[in-house]
């Protein structure tokens, strides 16, 4: 006779006693006050599975009633110990249906141990009553373990929860899904892959190590402390733990995992429970109301992202002619120190105007970042994540999609490791797959280049906002496609945090805007600069004397400036045409030409393949040159309206606003999804779909404005 030893948890007063007797007649004290069962009772349950024809004997240690694993009190540390250090095989976790949420906090304590586990959703009867429905299924596959309603009182459930204890006993894998923060996520999954690189043994499962660490479990801290690796891992905490508290707002880790188990327990219970008359009573409450509201909830969300973009060009182009005034500034005071010379046009028009050409948007990423932070630091995004999950199953993604696509908006790399919140393959493949239809920040100088230089500058952000809409719409549908015909299977669940609402962190704000606004500066000033010198030297050589011969006798002889100065640019057009940029460019126009792209927007697509911010340097290498006596054609904008219809214009946007995305996210893409193939599917995918769009838009564009 096989023997199966289960510990009772649950906070007090949720009927553990009262389900004994239940199960087993055995005649226990009941109260409904707490510490009724201060010691540690035990007994046995005799059960036969008639399905598989075996006899158990279910030993039964009845823990006495916790809020939570903490020491608070003689009953918490009893159970604490018990649940950490015991030896026992599954723990049955018994929740009052009647204070889901309340008793939820307990049960993602209890996810993380790691352990089998049956959750039992007692008083079912009195929630009935109450006009509680409670969907156990969802539950289940939202906490990866069965979740049975019961009640004691009406004996209602027992077969269903002995033969759980009996199955899950059974069953070799955990399933125990407790999903934390972002910031948190990411903080455990540094600890465990330093785990696995140094092979370290250990006798319970890494991520459950990796969150006692962050919890600075004393008994943890004591035993890896004696070990070498604890040289190495003091660091990787230390750096764990800050990002922590700047993102919390707090160091007070229990406050921060309490806040935690508050946000999973809100989520689960707003997935799985419903209520026939729900009043709001607290703040919090009605603002969800308001916030989340099946009607109002979508347009107010909107109206933020509308109100974002507004401000992110009107305020952002406010500095834009300052930063870009002193960057010409600094190119001519370079050529007059360094001549006109290969040198000077070097530093000049290739380095300076190439870079500056970048920063002058960085007003514009700035006030993105911050907007995107403001929301999420205040707890709105989780819940927008939560109203959009249903709409959002309708294209096969997951309510939780919402974050990494969010993400996207300010850049790709980190959207695609927040993907990692989505454990379920098909809904994690399906989301990396669309990120990138999420206009990133490197993307918006260009969109800011095109909507000054082809639309009305009171309307601008409207435009701005609607290439960001579409590009968004455009991803909802692609991802039904792909969800019809390529990631085929279920959907599955997961609970979405909902946190508290906390009044905007400064501090967390900064360090989110200072790090994307320094990462930004960096690529400028390294990889950008690097970038706009290769296409410099490429748009200049080889020198072509003849056709420059040729030109300087016919300039000579006209008498106008302005005849002088045509003639210029067609001598600076020539050379780019037969320079190595313009050959690669000229060889690729077949495939660009149906969109009504020139060789020049064709090389400047190819570049932004590298980083997108490369686009508008490329444009402004290519189209600066030779401008420098022409104060009509001063402005980047001028040279593009004066050489690009506007339909290949509209064509050219929405061409970047699909396409692959910059060198580093494609390799964190290849990283996150799984390897190189899917890298490779992705561009397949996104070239495809971007010049097909990009053909249609040019098309009908031609057709509507009549050209």
């Amino acid at each position: 006779m096989d023997k199966i030893t289960v510990v009772l948890a649950g906070q007090p007063n949720v009927g553990k006693s009262s389900l004994i007797n239940a199960i087993s007649d055995a005649k226990l004290k009941v109260g409904n006050f707490a510490g009724v069962t201060v010691d540690k009772v035990e007994l046995d349950i005799s059960y036969c599975d008639e399905v598989a024809c075996r006899d158990y004997i279910i030993h039964v240690v009845d823990l006495p009633g916790a809020y939570s694993l903490v020491d608070y009190t003689q009953e918490e540390r009893v159970t604490k110990n018990a649940l950490l250090e015991g030896d026992y095989d599954v723990i049955v976790n018994v929740v009052d249906a009647t204070h889901l949420q309340r008793n939820l906090l307990l049960t993602s304590e209890l996810l993380e141990l790691g352990k089998k586990m049956v959750v039992v959703l007692n008083m079912i009867d009195e929630a009935e009553a109450e006009g509680i429905e409670i969907d156990e299924k969802q539950l289940s596959t939202i906490l990866g373990v069965p979740c049975i309603k019961a009640s004691a009182y009406k004996k209602i459930g027992i077969k269903e929860i002995e033969q759980s204890i009996v199955t899950v006993s059974q069953d070799d894998t955990i399933s125990n899904k407790v999903i934390y923060s972002d910031f948190i996520e990411e903080e455990i999954a540094h600890i465990v892959r330093f785990f696995k690189e140094r092979r370290y043994t250990s006798a319970i499962p890494y991520r459950q190590l990796a969150i006692r660490l962050l919890k600075e479990d004393e008994k943890i801290y004591k035993k890896i402390h004696e070990e070498p690796i604890w040289i190495e891992l003091q660091h990787l905490l230390r750096e764990a733990l800050e990002h922590l508290y700047l993102h919390a707002g707090s160091k007070d880790l229990k406050e921060i995992f309490t806040d935690e188990h508050f946000a999973f327990a809100k989520g689960a219970k707003m997935e799985v429970m419903s209520r026939k008359s729900m009043r709001a009573k607290s703040l919090t409450q009605k603002i969800d109301n308001l916030l989340i509201n099946k009607y109002l909830g979508i347009p107010i969300f909107f109206l933020f992202m509308w109100i974002l973009f507004q401000l992110t060009f009107e305020v952002g182009a406010i500095p834009m002619d300052l930063i870009d005034a002193s960057f010409s500034w600094l190119g001519d005071k370079a050529k007059v120190v360094l001549g006109d010379g290969w040198l000077g046009s070097l530093v000049a028009d290739g380095m300076i105007a190439g870079v500056g050409s970048v920063m002058m948007f960085l007003p514009n990423i700035m006030i993105l970042f911050f907007g995107i932070a403001l929301l999420e630091t205040t707890g709105y995004m989780s819940r927008v994540s939560f109203m959009l999950d249903g709409f959002f199953h309708r294209f096969g993604l997951h309510g939780k999609s919402f974050i990494p696509l969010v993400t996207g908006f300010g850049c790709s790399v980190p959207a695609y490791m927040a993907a990692r919140t989505l454990k379920n393959e098909k809904d994690r493949l399906l989301t990396l797959f669309i990120i990138g239809f999420m206009s990133c920040g490197a993307k918006l100088p260009i969109y800011v280049l095109f909507i000054g230089a082809f639309f009305e500058a009171q309307n601008a952000g409207n435009w701005l906002f609607l290439i960001y809409m579409i590009g968004a719409v455009l991803g909802l549908i692609s991802a039904k496609i792909l969800h019809l015909y390529v990631f085929k299977g279920e959907d599955e669940p997961f609970v979405m945090e909902m946190p508290k609402y906390r009044l905007p962190s400064l501090a967390l704000i900064w360090h989110t805007v200072y790090g994307q606004s320094k990462s930004y500066i960096k690529k400028a000033g390294t990889f950008i600069l690097a970038a706009s010198m290769l296409v410099w030297f490429a748009s200049n050589y080889p020198k072509n004397q003849d056709i420059q011969d040729s030109y300087e006798v016919k300039i000579e002889k006209v008498q106008s400036q302005e005849e002088k100065d045509k003639l210029a640019n067609e001598m600076q057009s020539q050379l780019l045409k037969e320079s190595y940029l313009g050959k690669v460019g000229q060889a690729s126009e077949w495939f660009f030409a149906p969109l009504g792209f020139d060789w020049k927007m064709s090389i400047a697509l190819e570049t932004g393949l590298a980083a997108k911010e490369v686009v508008v340097s490329t444009l402004g290498v290519l189209y600066s040159l030779g401008d420098e006596t022409d104060e009509n054609s001063a402005s980047l904008r001028t040279q593009l309206k004066e050489h690009i219809p506007l339909p290949s214009a509209i064509a050219f946007i929405v061409f970047v606003m699909i396409y692959l995305p910059c060198f580093a996210a494609s390799m964190v893409f290849a990283r996150e999804a799984g390897g190189w193939k899917y890298l490779l599917y992705l561009f397949i995918f996104t070239t495809a779909t971007a010049w097909v769009l990009s053909f249609i838009a040019y098309n009908v564009s031609k057709v509507i404005l009549g050209v």
